[in-house]
């Protein structure tokens, strides 16, 4: 089955339904991880970093336009409402990519951790990479053609990520250490990015994506590897702690990103950006 436009889509209310489910999953997962990244800048490790990482956050933010356009074309609203008046309980990112970058704020003493940030985004673009693989096969058209744009960039964030993933872990002494406690915080958190959500069996049953148990397989084997590469153990068990934000359980991290922003769209909604 095969279909190639969102007025197809519509005329199977089940099919729309898990459609939109699964495009909201994957735009309000690179919204949040975008603007997470764009809150390093001009704090990065150097400024060579500092340009790189701007760059792979622009990215997300446009991969996430991508998916909001395409949620736009199925009649869920405008890019810019889906992406700035949905409340926290309408998100369905996962929590782990929502979590702050550390303590303090970007303006006012920011002490984040960089080791968190490029584990959290190491493994959460293997896992996107995955997932694009089998989007590209996606029975709804629009969505196989913009999973196949994507994962070319894809390629490059993933590199970008495991030369520091790579390099910290196999440093020593305290940087060692400090992506070590990395690891185990991301996996306490790791489910929440692997799971699809309440509609997950619908997803599948119209061949939207794979079931996640596929996908979390093949990630464990890659995450697996990644971690033996650098002398790490680690089992398959992930965690779920703070919640699941493909529910819509969010923390107060999330609530408080909303408010930021969407400040300046929230000054005059009607402007066209």
């Amino acid at each position: 089955m095969i279909i190639k436009t969102a007025e197809d889509a519509k005329n199977d209310q089940s099919y729309h339904k898990a459609l939109n489910e699964l495009l909201l999953g994957l735009a309000d997962d690179d919204f949040i991880l975008s603007y997470r990244g764009s809150e390093w800048l001009g704090l990065a490790p150097h400024i060579e970093e500092d340009v790189a990482f701007s760059s792979i956050s622009q990215d997300l933010m446009g991969h996430a336009v991508l998916y909001y356009q395409l949620l736009s074309e199925l009649g869920a609203g405008s890019i810019d409402a889906l992406a700035h008046e949905r409340p926290p309980e309408e998100r369905r990112n996962a929590i782990l990519l929502e979590l702050v970058n550390g303590s303090g704020t970007y303006l006012e003493e920011p002490r984040f951790d960089w080791a968190f940030t490029v584990v959290r985004h190491y493994f959460y673009d293997m896992y996107k990479k995955i997932k694009l693989e089998s989007l590209i096969h996606s029975s709804y058209q629009p969505l196989s053609h913009a999973a196949v744009k994507i994962k070319m960039e894809q390629h490059y964030h993933m590199m970008h990520w495991g030369i520091w993933f790579k390099q910290l872990t196999m440093s020593g002494g305290e940087a060692r250490s400090r992506m070590i406690a990395a690891v185990s915080r991301v996996w306490n958190e790791l489910e929440g990015l692997l799971t699809l959500g309440p509609l997950e069996g619908l997803m599948v049953q119209y061949g939207l994506i794979e079931s996640s148990t596929i996908l979390k397989n093949r990630f464990s084997k890659q995450a697996a590897k990644s971690l033996e590469e650098v002398h790490l153990a680690h089992g398959n068990s992930y965690g779920m702690i703070s919640g699941n934000g493909r529910e819509g359980e969010h923390t107060a991290d999330m609530e408080k990103a909303l408010v930021t922003l969407s400040e300046v769209y929230r000054m005059d909604e009607k402007a066209v950006w």
